[in-house]
């Protein structure tokens, strides 16, 4: 399964109509979430495909197509199911602050044609001119955002195989001056994108200027998507395993909020894993319990320690003299955790 999404040029009719249907797929939304919570407090659960054909016979009424209210039920069983599971949290309602801004299309499209594709209820779309992979549009879903309406598609088809270039083992330590530390000594300077932009954004927001802000926020969002894209995909093309050290940022956001959102090291994580999975390669998530304090040498736990060792970034390790690069030697532990190898393979 590929996604791929399509930047739309809808007319006016076509942007009044979608416009139209969002605060009632709001309120059915709504419905769907405060129902299975009731009904689960009095242990009744609904099968999914009696579910999703509770408001049968009122697609006329609310003057949106069936299967997209059917799109909309299933969507919030599938959410509360994963709560149920434990993978997930309770689904949120929507309203003023958190407003319903997608559309989806549960049932199969048509494939492109002259530029426009065919979007139930709406007619034919025309869209920016891109390469879609060959395959069966399994379903979609229309996203209303700041730079304006974007679609979604779900397309059955191969992933194309990403070329291999080397075949390394590496170890990775995350960071917020530099972004990513090397077991090899190489580190990637951190691109900051929010702080950038934060003065031009700083004056949106006192301006109270909703639409630039949300815009400044989505541009920043695009460049973070893009760089960890190209970043995740030479990783995986030069290396057989990657040792990605596990932090805890949930803890670490609590005192360096905007350093952890700038550095999207958690979106870096789940593009590796799924593009190891077509390029072949092994990616392992040790944990960071004492990395920066353990000589990657002798093995001591030497190193600085507590708050204020965070400023010192060089530091010699008392038992073996061996100096050391604070964030290259965690890079080196997380390889010898993970990969299970001597730090000299790590430079092969």
């Amino acid at each position: 399964m590929i996604q791929c999404q399509l930047k739309l040029r809808l007319n006016r009719t076509q942007e009044r109509v979608a416009e139209s249907w969002l605060p009632i797929l709001g309120a059915v939304w709504n419905f769907a979430i405060r129902k299975i919570e009731i009904n689960a407090k009095d242990k009744v659960y609904f099968p999914k495909h009696d579910f999703q054909n509770l408001l049968a016979n009122h697609s006329e009424r609310l003057g949106i197509p069936s299967h997209i209210l059917q799109g909309v039920l299933l969507t919030a069983h599938e959410a509360w199911s994963r709560c149920f599971k434990g993978l997930a949290r309770k689904p949120r309602l929507k309203g003023m602050r958190r407003p319903c801004n997608s559309i989806p299309f549960p049932d199969p499209l048509r494939a492109p044609e002259n530029g426009k594709i065919k979007l139930p209820g709406i007619g034919k779309v025309r869209f920016h001119k891109m390469e879609l992979p060959a395959g069966r549009i399994k379903c979609a879903r229309l996203c209303r955002r700041a730079s304006g309406w974007h679609l979604c598609l779900f397309i059955e088809a191969e992933p194309r195989a990403i070329q291999r270039t080397a075949h390394g083992m590496i170890g990775i330590d995350p960071g917020f001056r530099d972004l990513l530390a090397f077991s090899s000594g190489k580190k990637i300077d951190h691109p900051r994108e929010l702080r950038v932009i934060e003065k031009r954004l700083a004056q949106a927001q006192r301006g109270r200027d909703r639409k630039l802000a949300a815009r400044l926020h989505e541009r920043v969002k695009n460049r973070r998507k893009d760089r960890n894209h190209k970043l995740s995909r030479r990783l995986v093309a030069e290396n057989i395993t990657i040792c990605f050290l596990k932090d805890n940022h949930r803890a670490i956001a609590k005192r360096f909020g905007k350093s952890v959102c700038d550095s999207a090291h958690g979106q870096l994580r789940q593009q590796l894993s799924y593009k190891g999975l077509i390029g072949g390669t092994k990616l392992v998530f040790p944990e960071n319990r004492n990395s920066t304090r353990t000589c990657s040498t002798c093995g001591a736990l030497s190193g600085p320690t507590g708050l204020a060792g965070l400023k010192v970034r060089q530091w010699v390790c008392t038992e073996c003299g061996t100096p050391h690069d604070r964030d290259v030697n965690s890079a080196v532990n997380a390889l010898i955790a993970g990969a299970g190898c001597a730090p000299e393979v790590a430079h092969v």
